[in-house]
């Protein structure tokens, strides 16, 4: 602990950045709390890490403190601090806070991770800081969830909550690549890195080995008053699921939000597939199957849906993965390399309030 006094303020009593609702049964949970009856068990977990949810403040602090306690049992597979990491994907990005601090610019850049070492963290995230009051996000755990969280300031200092970035979010439903899994921290997912790339706020609804499609997680979507959608599912599905579930899911969002930009991105042809006969067939039949049901959509009259070609995510060189089919941050930064030519025209056009 520090022998400066501190000055604790608890971000329960502040407002989240990615946040789709406020019906939740905790201020750190991604889905609201009557989400518990209609999605599978796996999904009610999951939506009790924080991925995607930021912490926004201005401060002309010299220095931040964290203190911090990671869920326990109910929603985490395993206890800590077993839990705190797992294979390809460190502390910092699994269970850490990541800091992004505004410079005179305008960009967010990197600044401080605090990486946990047991279940109840208490830390400096960043001292020694040039004078000068400034902005600041901060991306809670990738794969956990808190149960509380106070951010520490030298006694003096001026703390100022800000509130979420203006406009519609950018909503993406998809799998473990989406909620993070193999980030080396939370600003490194790639729905993160797009939503400092475009300037606007992101929901997070990845679902680790759960992204498939479900009309039920649909039916929370369409609650969302989103700018665009992004549907990134192929890689816990098969060709079989993707044929049964893709044109009922963009319906479903189509009917409920006629005006929301709808992209449906591609299974990633992973790093080893060229020499693995079986994961070709896999991506194969996945991509075959959403190209057949985009194609479906577009010839009856289904407007401004967009496709993403997998096979330009991850590059072609196999060096972009951490771990089996999770990319590493090269990975992440080479799919949004990919993406943000797609979201950015709809995202200006969206904010410019010209729907098609």
């Amino acid at each position: 602990m520090t022998e400066n006094p501190l000055e604790w303020y608890d971000v329960t009593d502040w407002e989240l950045e990615g946040k789709g609702w406020t019906d939740t049964d905790s201020h750190f949970a991604r889905v609201p709390a009557r989400a518990e009856k209609t999605v599978r068990d796996w999904i009610w977990m999951l939506g009790h890490h924080t991925a995607g949810l930021v912490v926004r403040f201005s401060s002309d602090a010299s220095a931040i403190w964290v203190r911090y306690t990671l869920l326990r049992k109910r929603f985490s597979p395993s206890r800590a601090p077993e839990a705190l990491a797992k294979p390809g994907m460190p502390a910092t990005a699994k269970s850490g806070l990541d800091f992004y601090a505004q410079d005179d610019d305008g960009r967010w850049r990197w600044l401080a991770v605090v990486e946990p070492t047991d279940q109840i963290v208490e830390a400096q995230a960043i001292g020694d800081l040039d004078p000068g009051s400034r902005a600041y996000m901060v991306y809670l755990p990738l794969r956990n969830g808190l149960e509380s969280l106070e951010i520490g300031f030298p006694v003096g200092s001026t703390v100022e909550p800000l509130v979420p970035r203006a406009g519609k979010p950018l909503v993406f439903y998809g799998t473990s690549i989406t909620q993070g899994t193999g980030a080396s921290r939370p600003g490194m997912a790639y729905p993160a890195i797009l939503g400092r790339r475009l300037d606007c706020p992101v929901i997070n609804l990845g679902f680790c080995g759960t992204g498939q499609m479900e009309l039920e997680v649909g039916a929370l979507l369409t609650e969302l008053d989103a700018a665009v959608y992004v549907i990134d599912c192929l890689p816990n599905m098969t060709g079989d699921m993707v044929a049964e579930r893709a044109e009922p899911l963009v319906r479903q969002l189509r009917q409920a939000r006629p005006e929301v930009p709808i992209v449906l991105v591609e299974e990633r042809h992973y790093d080893n597939a060229r020499f693995v006969a079986a994961h070709r067939a896999r991506h194969a039949a996945n991509n075959n199957a959403l190209r057949a049901a985009f194609e479906r959509l577009v010839q009856g009259g289904l407007t401004d849906l967009h496709y993403v070609d997998g096979q330009r995510l991850w590059g072609d060189d196999g060096e972009a993965t951490s771990y089996g089919g999770h990319p590493s941050d090269l990975g992440m930064m080479r799919t949004v390399e990919v993406l943000e030519p797609v979201l950015r025209p709809l995202m200006t056009r969206m904010a410019a309030g010209r729907p098609t």
